[in-house]
């Protein structure tokens, strides 16, 4: 079964967000700080995601060339790589 992920947030969405005014509200510009540490902590975690993706699918496919290489070379008889 395929695995469902989540919707991610995007560094764009964390800078743009906009909140609800409050009687008692928080500096604006702290929020704004905020937000532009989080989206690029944001942006940090996809590149690091794409790039151990990548490493991924490259060791998969090196583990499968491996397999194909060995498995020439078995035996019929023997069974064991």
């Amino acid at each position: 079964m395929p695995q469902v992920h989540p919707a991610r947030l995007t560094p764009h969405e964390v800078r743009t967000h906009a909140f609800a005014p409050r009687r008692r509200g928080v500096d604006p510009d702290q929020v704004r700080e905020f937000q532009a540490l989080v989206a690029d902590e944001l942006t940090d975690l996809h590149q690091q995601v794409r790039l151990l993706g990548q490493e991924n699918d490259r060791l998969k496919r090196a583990l499968r060339d491996w397999q194909t290489m060995h498995a020439r070379e078995c035996r019929p008889n023997e069974g064991h790589w």
